[in-house]
């Protein structure tokens, strides 16, 4: 039987998407191959970077463990920017009269070799001169710290009129913030009612 124009047609045309679609199929899981391959390879790169960074952390850690007479797995940090400078805090996660007595002794340590331009301790514990560092130990006499107890531990204030000093210090505590992994309060906002004089540091509160 004679196969008619478009019967012809019509099987040459299957054929050739049956050849197309043959054709493209290695080349198609070549393609997911390499995709998948380098999805592992990132994957891979990210996990190796993820335990770099723990390791660090961890030996960060220690160190501030030597610094500060206290096991910083068992305490918090808390590193605030204030309009006219910063604060740390340090506290103990559960009461413990022997840390919490190390915390206060430590803060008072680190208020006094501030004020000297001695940023000796955090360089340590970082192991690398920290931002704003340099600027705010050439400043020291434009830069007040005052030293708080807290219910578990202790603070550090600092303030300062001088804008360069101030933009240290938000360096400072910006930077001790990311290697702590810990939190803190930027920019804190005057009080409702609250005159412009004075300096606001004196009225930031508690915990948060």
């Amino acid at each position: 039987m004679r196969s008619t124009g478009w019967e012809i047609f019509f099987k040459l045309s299957l054929i050739g998407a049956i050849v197309a679609c043959n054709s493209g199929a290695p080349a198609s899981s070549a393609a997911q191959h390499s995709l998948t391959a380098n999805d592992s390879a990132m994957a891979q790169m990210h996990g190796m970077r993820m335990q770099a960074n723990d390791s660090a952390f961890k030996e960060m850690q220690k160190r501030g463990q030597m610094a500060m007479g206290v096991d910083q797995n068992m305490s918090k940090h808390k590193f605030d920017v204030a309009l006219d400078g910063g604060r740390i805090e340090l506290q103990r996660d559960t009461p413990d009269s022997v840390d919490v007595a190390e915390i206060r002794a430590h803060i008072k340590r680190i208020q006094h070799a501030f004020a000297d331009g001695d940023f000796s301790t955090p360089s340590f514990v970082h192991m690398r001169r920290m931002p704003g560092t340099a600027v705010m130990a050439a400043k020291k006499n434009v830069i007040k710290y005052s030293y708080h107890d807290l219910p578990l531990g202790a603070e550090l204030r600092m303030s300062t009129k001088d804008p360069a000093a101030k933009a240290a210090i938000t360096r400072f505590m910006m930077s001790q913030r990311t290697d702590h992994r810990a939190g803190g309060k930027d920019e804190y906002q005057r009080p409702p009612g609250a005159s412009n004089g004075g300096s606001l540091i004196g009225r930031l509160g508690g915990r948060t």
